[in-house]
């Protein structure tokens, strides 16, 4: 909901420009990107259930913190002028309360999709973790269907501000709800428990300084080595460095790359979409449409999934994204503005397809590919690179903050979808000439 709404409350604030919005977009965005890899590690380093409390607690605090600060900025709209550093405050405490939310969230998609999925399928074939991925995505879609329609419908017929005061009031009630319900599934799975406390014994083992110590005497022989040495002691490097060795580097650099775009119903463009005259309740609509496209999609992925594998499914994917989105770049000369946008929110919706396949097909080579003791590491670094280029997206919309100019993001958004297609193309290129390679050295053994 709040994912939804913040746009059409930033350009409340300060009406005819995409720069609130951009600023918004750009402190969560680099509050991921900075502290993601430290929230993989924290998320590595406590038990489950102290996870899910922390990440329930500070989601549901902060918007609640959000939701009351933006109430107060659109009730009295004229603290810009009557009282500057009231206003300024309550945007900063919005956007603050906003980031504190994201790396929550954060942790807690770690945690659940990068974690608990792999336990609980663990020892069953291949086919029940795509199930598992699809199902969790599903459900995922299904929120970011009814959601945003619920909000955009408060907000065009009853008021922006009672949209905000019921997201307050929603983490209110809804807290103590999500935290039982994920509790049972905790003691319903008798897996769960024991790998939490097999985790909790890991961290507590004293190997730890050990086998820094021994690092430092093998990093000396080389000036390289000597310096990521240094470089670990920063809480970061050693994350970053643990996703650098994955195999699957290249699939989840594509997959970040295509969050350095504005074609989403994201903050920009329903920002933008808001700013050309479409109703609340009709971008709610559209965007509820698209969560549909992508519900389809998670239906349509382990099929693709048992015929294909893994690797061509995600081929396939990135590339029917690709095509889908060539009518969002048409939708720029498409002429009045009311039939821009319902071009482009069509381009939209059908790239979702594509998209989520994608984003399933990159989790599973992740799940499948990364090891066990890596898991929350690589996927913490994973998020923080995704929001590195989200950050990017919205530096774009600071300089190219009039949505006029709206045409120039969608130009530059779909260039990068491209480069992300080609990289994941290459990928499979080295894989299967790597296989081709194994195949003819077994061929030759025999």
């Amino acid at each position: 909901m709040w994912e939804f709404s913040v746009g059409l409350y930033m350009i409340r604030v300060w009406p005819g420009s995409l720069l609130f919005a951009a600023v918004y977009g750009v402190v969560e965005s680099a509050s991921v990107a900075v502290f993601g890899p430290m929230v993989g590690t924290l998320v590595d380093s406590l038990t489950y259930l102290q996870v899910l409390g922390l990440w329930l607690l500070v989601q549901s605090l902060s918007f609640i913190v959000a939701g009351v600060s933006v109430t107060a900025l659109l009730v009295y709209d004229d603290l810009k002028v009557t009282s500057f550093p009231v206003f300024v405050a309550l945007v900063v405490v919005t956007n603050v309360s906003g980031a504190l939310a994201a790396l929550s969230t954060l942790a807690g998609t770690i945690l659940i999709e990068r974690e608990w999925v792999v336990v609980m399928c663990g020892g069953h074939p291949p086919a029940v973790l795509t199930r598992t991925n699809s199902a969790i995505r599903r459900i995922d879609l299904s929120c970011k269907l009814l959601a945003p329609v619920l909000s955009g419908f408060v907000i065009s017929f009853v008021s922006t501000q009672a949209s905000a005061v019921a997201l307050a009031l929603w983490n209110v009630a809804s807290v103590w709800l999500v935290y039982w319900l994920f509790v049972s599934v905790y003691n319903s799975v008798p897996a769960l428990g024991a790998n939490s406390l097999a985790r909790d014994a890991a961290a507590s083992a004293p190997e730890a300084d050990e086998a820094v110590q021994g690092y430092s005497q093998d990093a000396s022989s080389d000036w390289s080595e000597r310096l990521t040495a240094r470089l670990f002691v920063l809480p970061c490097w050693e994350s970053w460095a643990v996703y650098a060795r994955q195999e699957v580097v290249l699939p989840g650099v594509a997959l970040a790359i295509l969050y350095f775009s504005v074609l989403s119903f994201g903050t920009l463009m329903t920002a933008t979409l808001d700013w050309e005259g479409i109703p609340a309740y009709v971008t709610s609509l559209a965007r509820g449409f698209s969560a549909m496209v992508g519900i389809a999609a998670t239906v349509v992925y382990p099929a693709a999934h048992a015929r294909l594998s893994t690797l061509r499914t995600g081929l396939w994917s990135i590339w029917t994204h690709w095509c889908c989105l060539l009518l969002c770049v048409g939708s720029v000369w498409v002429g009045g503005r009311v039939a821009s946008a319902w071009v482009l929110m069509a381009g939209v919706a059908a790239s979702r397809l594509g998209l989520w396949m994608f984003d399933l097909a990159v989790t599973q080579l992740m799940q499948d590919g990364v090891p066990d003791a890596d898991r929350c590491a690589v996927g913490g670094v994973q998020s923080s690179l995704q929001s590195v280029f989200d950050l990017l997206t919205y530096v774009m919309g600071i300089i190219i903050s009039d949505p006029r100019d709206f045409g120039e993001l969608i130009a530059l958004s779909f260039l990068l979808v491209t480069c992300a297609a080609a990289m994941y193309t290459l990928h499979v290129y080295r894989v299967r000439k790597h296989l081709f390679h194994l195949d003819k050295i077994f061929t030759k053994m025999q």
